[in-house]
This record gives structure tokens, sequence and C-alpha cells, in this order.
């Protein structure tokens, strides 16, 4: 059975405050992106390896206990018997680039193992081993647009739609580090409801009100992501940000992109569903 996981972007992230436990309470927008991985699982020919793991397309460094595509077959195995099985991944969602491919790839094999072997979780049963994985993990067992608040992990319905327009997404080959970017990061309360902005603001004025808190962190220290933000504008989008903690920017626009960057800039282009249909 072959799968194709897909990535997200931040539309806005507001880091709100710093929590007891020592992470923090944020509130941003889980879009999902056609940019594609591919999983593929066949079951395996003997119980000595219940989990065989092979890799292609970008190479995915450590060991293979420390992929969440493991992880996430352990917690099911925790719970259900199922017979070994084989998984190849394609990797082509860079990683560290905010675009949550990683997580994406364990929730895709949840929902692949529990149709394949039929082993009856309900949605919430997936969500709830999803969640125990990442906080954005369980976002992609449904993939709609959501607010995300919390720790990234509570979500609620948002109406959101830009099947419209263009959407570019660049990543710049730098790797971004999550609890790094946190570093010198000064929560504050958002001085505009981001639900109210998403909602009830035009794409073409996001620009205006829609801010991502680690663009502070972030840029300061790699000043070619700012670049690449607005490079983008220069190339004609009408909203730009950087997604989650980097290095991905994207940018929306209302006509196609010239796509012209650095060869070791990747890239993605999703065309709207009127070029498509």
């Amino acid at each position: 059975m072959l799968v194709f996981p897909n990535c997200k972007i931040n539309l806005g992230l507001n880091i709100v405050q710093k929590r007891a436990d020592g992470f923090h309470d944020i509130e941003t927008v889980f879009y999902p992106v056609n940019w594609c991985d591919a999983l593929e699982i066949i079951e395996g020919q003997t119980d000595h390896e219940p989990f065989t793991f092979s890799q292609s397309g970008i190479l995915i460094q450590g060991k293979k206990e420390e992929n969440l595509i493991y992880k996430a077959w352990q917690f099911i195995s925790e719970i259900k018997a199922i017979t070994p099985i084989k998984v190849h991944l394609h990797k082509t969602i860079p990683m560290g680039a905010g675009l949550g491919g990683g997580s994406a790839d364990a929730a895709f094999l949840i929902s692949l193992l529990n149709q394949k072997f039929k082993l009856g979780l309900t949605s919430n049963q997936t969500k709830a081993i999803a969640t125990r994985l990442g906080s954005d993990c369980s976002f992609f067992t449904e993939n709609k647009p959501v607010l995300a608040t919390c720790r990234g992990d509570l979500f609620s319905p948002v109406k959101i739609d830009l099947s419209p327009y263009y959407i570019l997404v660049v990543y710049p080959g730098i790797n971004s580090n999550t609890k790094e970017a946190y570093t010198n990061c000064k929560p504050k309360a958002p001085a505009k409801d981001l639900r109210s902005i998403i909602e009830n603001i035009a794409v073409e004025d996001w620009k205006n009100y829609l801010t991502n808190d680690f663009e502070n962190t972030v840029f300061i220290k790699y000043p070619e992501i700012k670049k690449l933000k607005e490079d983008l504008y220069n190339s004609g989008a009408i909203y730009a940000c950087m997604s989650g903690s980097g290095s991905s920017v994207f940018g929306i626009f209302k006509k196609e992109p010239m796509l012209n960057f650095d060869k070791h800039y990747n890239f993605y282009l999703q065309t709207p569903v009127s070029k498509i249909l």
C-alpha cells in the first residue's frame, strides 16, 4: 500500500507565554500543502525482522529507532498485534524546515497500518497515538486547516481557503533548530486575534497583521532567510512568511511566480485548483 504524506505551512505564529513545564503556549494556523513524500508498506516475511525500513530521496540521518515512523509502528504494535512489515520512505519534504514532514510521515503510517491490517482504531485513537509523537503530528490525521493553540496540539476548525492562489514554498538549505529558535524570544499576547485575521481580513492585507514571532530571532542568525522573504515579496507575493521555526519561507501569489532560486534551494509550487480542473 502506498500513500503520499504532505506537509503544512504556518499562517502566522504567536508565542503567547512560557508555561510552568518549560514549554510555550502558541497560536498558529496549520494549512496543508501538497508537497509530498511517498510512503509504502508491504508485509514482511520473517518474525525475526518485525520492522524493516529503507529510504530514498533526501537522506535521513540517525538510527532507525529515532525515526518517528519507527516510533509510530512501535506505539501501534504495543496495542495491536500486526504481522511484520517492510516500510519504504521516499523523502522529498526537507527536514528542519518548519513544514512538519516527519510528523506527516508518522501520522500517515498510523492510518496506513490501521487500514491495511483492519485494526479498527477510531479517529480519536489515531489522534491520541499521533499526539504522543509530536505536537503537530495529529494534525495530519485529518489534514484540514486548524487553529492550533496551547503547545500547538489543541486544534479547532478555522475557515480559510487558499485554493485560488499559487503557494510557493522555498527551503534555503538551512536546518533551523526549534529549541534554539525559542532562545531570546519574548512571549507576548498578540495585538489582534489570529482567527479574526485569518477569517475576516483579505489575504492581500495579511502582511499588515499576520506575523511569525520566530522571525525575530531566526532572521538575526540567518539573514539569508530574511532576504528570501523579501525576495518573495519582490517577486509579487501578496503575503510571505517563514513557516514554523524555519527555515522554509512561503509566498502566496495571485499570478504564477517566476522560479529563480539558488541551486541548493528546494522549492514547491502549489497551483490554484482552478488551474487543475
